[in-house]
């Protein structure tokens, strides 16, 4: 018969044993690999969906060549605050003369000043008269005009007689503006020619012309500032 000694002896040493054995025995719980793929350079982790690619930021510039118009300050061009360029000024020559722009030949526009006021000077020829203006810069008034139509051109025209009356009006629409009573006009045949004569002064400007009767055709008109 054991000793109760010689029992508990052995007893300590089967479950040191047994502890021994269970501390080396694999783990037999083992953890699922993840079915979730890694997320790759411009896909969307888990969907396959591909990714936007980031929007650009708003202070990114812009590309070279654009030009912004967000605080910048246009600089002012030519026609800027009534200004007129020399293409409508010899436009406003052509209309005031009567002369389509098809009769105009050896045109010459330049800038130039007169009595302070900054215009350009136009000249142009054609079959039946050489033509003078000046056209202000600012707001494009003619301050200055000088022409004289041959008359033997206006010997060619359709007779369409005019009165003193008719004359006085023509003048009316090439000044707008003027009012009728400042317009003189009075008959002259001294040279053989009857012609209707006239003078304006309005707006600054003083005005001399010569009226055909039988063609209501201006043919002598002249335009100056008064300084």
């Amino acid at each position: 018969m054991r000793s109760p000694l010689s029992t508990l002896a052995l007893t300590a040493a089967l479950l040191a044993a047994l502890s021994g054995c269970t501390a080396s025995a694999p783990q037999t719980g083992t953890a699922a690999p993840s079915s979730q793929a890694p997320a790759s350079s411009g896909t969307a982790a888990g969907t396959g969906e591909t990714a936007a690619p980031p929007s650009p930021s708003p202070s990114a510039e812009a590309p070279a060549g654009t030009a912004s118009t967000e605080g910048t300050s246009i600089p002012p061009s030519e026609t800027e605050g009534g200004q007129i360029d020399g293409q409508e000024a010899l436009a406003i020559a052509l209309d005031n003369a009567g002369v389509p722009e098809s009769d105009a030949y050896n045109v010459k526009v330049e800038r130039d000043g007169d009595n302070g006021v900054p215009i350009y000077g136009i000249e142009f020829e054609t079959d039946y008269g050489d033509y003078d203006f000046e056209v202000a810069i600012d707001g494009g008034q003619i301050v200055g005009a000088d022409y004289e139509v041959d008359e033997e051109y206006l010997d060619s025209l359709t007779a369409s007689p005019i009165s003193l009356e008719d004359a006085a009006a023509l003048v009316q629409e090439k000044v707008p503006g003027a009012p009728a009573e400042d317009v003189r006009v009075w008959e002259e045949g001294d040279d053989g020619r009857t012609r209707y004569e006239g003078e304006l002064f309005y707006g600054g400007l003083k005005y001399e012309f010569e009226i055909d009767p039988q063609t209501g055709r201006i043919f002598d008109w002249n335009a100056d500032l008064r300084g």
